[in-house]
């Protein structure tokens, strides 16, 4: 029988962090794949990040996720990054773990390094493994869940902040002919795209920055990566940006994202909210974590019929 002091921990740690569906999509991986361990949520305060994810470790925790706004703190913390984070300057799963692993190898340590990585009270940042799944999880949800693949399609995406920074690696691997990035403030798109041009190049992939009411037309997918659906704004760019059939992503999910996908379908779009996203980038954390990639596919069903439940 496993005591709850042999369970591993994990949590999502943000401000506000009591809406996250992490803790029950976590749980249903571990189910159906048949790990044994907890998740929680952890609120930290705004000025508090490091020394609540330090207080986690040393508990026992042996990662998190790590949403707004505490991505780029994060990054800071982890000493160690996979490339994906390094591009995106931003990280939002830790491992607790004392061994270097390449991004790709999701072998957990053996047990006498675990107990080296959990500590006790002085643990300390050392060895951290700092990983960005976001990018992976929308590409793997516009590729896979909703079959449009992205390569040689225009592309318009919506901000220049953590989520875009987080996504747009992924994105440019996926090689669609072009990506433009519109922000209020080009400058910060093009701050976002120098950090990446190089990686684009290597792709063949053409990177462009403009304002949110000058974006073109005609964008084969719009992926809508700002803060307006969360704050209720109404979508920030023209219905001209649409292709026949485009593709509109809003990367939040619920209720949040409703103004936005009704738009899309008025449009003559596919709407699809963040949720899949959501799913597929927590299926990445969990085979970084745990060695067992999970059936994301389930787990996106059964989440959208418990919200839809909730929403009635």
């Amino acid at each position: 029988m496993t005591s709850p002091i042999d369970i591993d921990r994990y949590a999502v740690a943000g401000n506000p962090v009591a809406h996250s569906q992490s803790p029950a999509i976590h749980a249903q991986f571990a189910a159906q794949t048949g790990q044994v361990l907890t998740y929680e949520r952890l609120l930290c305060p705004l000025d508090g990040f490091a020394d609540s994810i330090r207080a986690f470790a040393a508990s026992g925790g042996r990662g998190c996720n790590v949403t707004v706004p505490f991505k780029f703190e994060a990054h800071a913390l982890a000493t160690r990054l996979s490339e994906r984070a390094k591009l995106a300057g931003a990280v939002n799963t830790l491992r607790f773990d004392a061994v270097c692993h390449q991004v790709d190898d999701i072998r957990r340590p053996p047990p006498e390094e675990l107990k080296k990585a959990r500590g006790g009270p002085s643990l300390s940042c050392e060895g951290w493994f700092g990983d960005n799944t976001d990018g992976a999880g929308l590409v793997r949800d516009i590729e896979v869940n909703a079959q449009r693949p992205l390569a040689g399609r225009r592309v318009l995406l919506l901000g220049a902040g953590g989520a875009s920074a987080g996504a747009l690696g992924s994105l440019i691997a996926a090689r669609p002919a072009s990506i433009c990035i519109a922000n209020r403030s080009v400058d910060k798109a093009e701050t976002l795209i120098a950090t990446h041009q190089a990686y684009a190049l290597e792709h063949g992939v053409t990177l462009s920055a403009t304002r949110l009411d000058d974006c073109g037309e005609g964008y084969d997918f719009l992926i809508n990566a700002t803060s307006a659906s969360l704050g209720g704004a109404g979508v920030p760019v023209a219905a001209s940006v649409l292709a026949p059939g485009a593709l509109a992503l809003d990367m939040m999910y619920g209720p949040a994202a409703a103004p936005f996908l009704n738009w899309a379908r008025e449009h003559g779009a596919e709407p699809r909210d963040g949720l899949g996203m959501l799913v597929e980038q927590a299926g990445e954390a969990f085979a970084l974590w745990r060695g067992v990639r999970p059936d994301t596919a389930a787990v996106l069903n059964a989440m959208r019929v418990k919200l839809s439940a909730a929403q009635a």
